[in-house]
């Protein structure tokens, strides 16, 4: 821990899961684990760090060349992916990003759309069901109340239905099967099975580790002037936060907990923020320079201060997970594994901030999902401005 603190004073550092704050005298990073921008174009970007490189080799089993093109791919398709849906108008129907062809696959209802969205660079999907319709019956869901054997439901664009995930054991369960039967009759629905139930991913307080609130550690997400933010199930507005040292960093200036699961925390008595997301020594801290939304498909990172770095795919976004606390809407599902303590860190896609760690299902071990609250919605939500680089 001491190597690791007197690397985040050399460098600044902001944790991914734990964005990192400096304190005056010995550096203080500001990482935890809860009990449970402006986009730029590629040219404005940094190259990809050598360590970012080395973890997508490893994790998706690239060669460095590959994983280079990669990243290249994804930040096209993300800046592709609004000009994409401003030309298809009402013919949207989704997009994602598909590694087998390194494209942004966007999916449209009017094919005489076609030509004119397949000049912006990317690949066309007719299909039957608009964006507008699928996100129609996905609200009619979320209107209705749902019993714990199901675990989230979300607009799949690939397959142009609303998923809805039960429980695989809970999935002949008179309730379960009620709610599934309601959700079919709202629209184009498909019912898959996830092996657990989604759990917020809460931790106790565990000596020497970075920002508490009560008996709840969590990971810092990202910095924004005047403080940073978090998972809401981390805390209440007004808690105080104290750091890896004991010392008080700031206050829950707000938070929401279920129906949304964000917070942010104010900054003050000697601490202060910078935009990096924490490598935890599996690669060099990361600059965060912004805040474009990854498509579905496209490669993802997430940092914390129990299970640290970790990457995989963008599954879902706009999904309703059904947590024992209540359901919590327009969350983005993640392959990305974690752990209890990780709750409330960085997820983060190239240099582009994408949320904070709400829960998910699994660990790092056998593997699992997470969920993260997108932080465009929690910047909009509290007036915030992301600290980038």
């Amino acid at each position: 821990m001491n190597t690791l603190r007197t690397s985040l004073a050399a460098a600044l550092v902001v944790g991914a899961w734990a964005t990192v704050g400096l304190a005056s005298g010995p550096a203080s990073a500001a990482a935890a684990d809860p009990a449970s921008a402006t986009p730029r174009s590629a040219a404005d970007d940094a190259p990809a760090s050598t360590g970012l490189l080395s973890a997508m080799q490893k994790d998706f089993g690239l060669t460095e060349s590959q994983a280079r093109a990669r990243l290249a791919a994804e930040k096209t398709a993300t800046a592709a992916q609004g000009e994409a849906r401003r030309i298809a108008g009402s013919s949207y129907a989704g997009s994602w990003f598909d590694p087998a062809t390194s494209k942004l696959t966007v999916a449209l209802t009017d094919s005489r759309k076609a030509a004119d969205v397949r000049a912006s660079g990317v690949s066309v999907r007719v299909v039957r069901h608009s964006a507008r319709q699928l996100d129609a019956a996905k609200a009619r869901i979320d209107r209705m109340a749902a019993p714990d054997g199901v675990s989230s439901w979300h607009v799949d664009p690939k397959a142009n239905r609303v998923v809805v995930e039960v429980v695989s054991s809970a999935a002949g369960d008179n309730d379960v099967r009620s709610f599934v039967e309601r959700a079919r009759k709202s629209g184009p629905v498909v019912v898959n099975r996830t092996p657990e139930a989604p759990r917020t991913f809460a931790a106790g307080t565990v000596g020497g580790d970075p920002y508490y609130t009560g008996n709840v550690r969590c990971s810092i997400g990202f910095s924004v002037y005047g403080g940073f933010v978090t998972a809401g199930h981390c805390g209440q507005a007004g808690a105080g936060v104290s750091g890896w040292d004991g010392s008080a960093i700031g206050n829950f200036q707000g938070s929401s907990f279920p129906g949304d699961d964000y917070a942010w925390v104010s900054v003050g008595n000697g601490w202060w923020t910078v935009p990096v997301v924490l490598g935890w020594g599996t690669i060099s801290d990361q600059l965060v320079r912004g805040s474009a939304e990854a498509p579905i498909g496209a490669s993802i990172c997430r940092s914390g201060s129990t299970s640290h770095w970790h990457c995989g795919n963008v599954l879902a976004t706009n999904e309703t997970v059904n947590y024992s606390q209540g359901a919590v809407y327009q969350m983005t599902k993640t392959s990305v594994c974690a752990e209890p303590g990780d709750s409330g860190g960085s997820f983060i896609s190239g240099d582009q901030a994408q949320g904070v760690t709400s829960g998910g299902w699994g660990n790092c071990t056998s593997g699992g999902e997470t969920w993260h609250q997108p932080i465009n919605e929690i910047l909009n939500r509290y007036g915030l401005t992301l600290h980038t680089a």
